[in-house]
């Protein structure tokens, strides 16, 4: 039972990350309808920008400020940064081919992930850093009964998920802008004609789901300690699997995925074989989209006549 509940809570944590990447692409294709296949690389840029405040401050063994101050301006910095590094991206990227045929911007997104990843490997090079979280953070903290270890780092990880799930929802459901993107998603030139800027609610869009995906690379770096210029492809491709299981567009199905995909994984991994982790979490892609091609909480969309 310890043993299950460990995996659990292993899949909870790396499903809380692959949720929040997948929430940028349910918001963006929501708005857009347009796969960004550059936010699993904006994650990446996010573990990055985590990984030198660390050392900004001294590095992980010799840290000049308290340790939560350090986290914060990680948090910030990160989603700061990667938000502005997104709005920057739709700006000069994707908004001259918003008129353009569909697979155009797609080819678009495909060539800003190259980019981004070919820039970070030129400045940074090839060779993995390490977060060293432990040096900072004591991994004996947290809940320990028997065999079962859940340390402070995963806890804080799926808490803070949740915080900024809530946050999201709570921001599209009951602010202004919440229901300016669901004005724009539901037909882009209506809204126009009823005065709502469209440039600025998408590129708001842009920032909240480039944001999380930043936030989501600190975590990731403090979890799992080491980071690479590549890390975010394989990220990036299993949160658009999540994003699509639980229904691409909707953002509690892109909750839902994250947190599926991250406990299938978690339990393959921890039951079979790692090896064997690809084939069930894309298995699992095919069987929904057989299944229920809108996605677990997806829906029809509605036909213009």
């Amino acid at each position: 039972m310890h043993f299950f509940i460990q995996e659990l809570v292993n899949g909870l944590t790396q499903g809380s990350l692959y949720a929040l990447i997948a929430l940028g692409y349910s918001m963006v294709y929501g708005v857009l309808k347009l796969l960004n296949f550059a936010h699993g690389d904006l994650y990446m840029v996010g573990a990055f920008i985590g990984y030198f405040v660390i050392q900004w401050f001294g590095g992980p063994m010799a840290l000049s400020v308290p340790v939560p101050l350090v986290l914060l301006v990680m948090f910030v910095l990160a989603g700061g940064g990667v938000g502005m590094l997104g709005v920057a991206i739709e700006r000069f990227a994707y908004r001259p081919l918003r008129d353009a045929p569909r697979i155009a911007p797609l080819i678009t997104a495909l060539g800003v992930a190259f980019l981004l990843e070919n820039t970070m490997l030129l400045l940074f090079g090839a060779s993995y850093r390490d977060y060293n979280t432990s040096a900072f953070i004591s991994f004996s903290t947290g809940i320990h009964i028997g065999p079962l270890n859940v340390d402070i780092v995963r806890i804080m990880v799926i808490v803070l998920s949740i915080v900024l799930m809530f946050a999201l929802t709570v921001i599209v459901n009951r602010t202004k802008l919440g229901r300016q993107m669901r004005a724009v998603a539901s037909d882009r030139e209506a809204a126009e004609m009823l005065g709502i800027n469209v440039d600025y609610t998408i590129a708001a869009t842009f920032f909240l789901g480039s944001a999380l995906a930043g936030i989501a690379g600190v975590m990731a770096g403090l979890v799992f300690n080491q980071i690479y210029t590549l890390m975010g492809f394989v990220a990036g491709l299993k949160a658009f699997t999540a994003a699509v299981v639980g229904g691409i567009g909707s953002i509690p199905g892109a909750m839902l995925g994250g947190m599926l995909i991250g406990i299938a994984e978690s339990f393959v991994t921890g039951y079979i074989s790692s090896t064997y982790t690809n084939l069930i979490v894309f298995g699992i892609l095919i069987a929904v989209m057989l299944a229920r091609p809108t996605g677990l909480l997806g829906r029809v969309p509605l036909q213009k006549v």
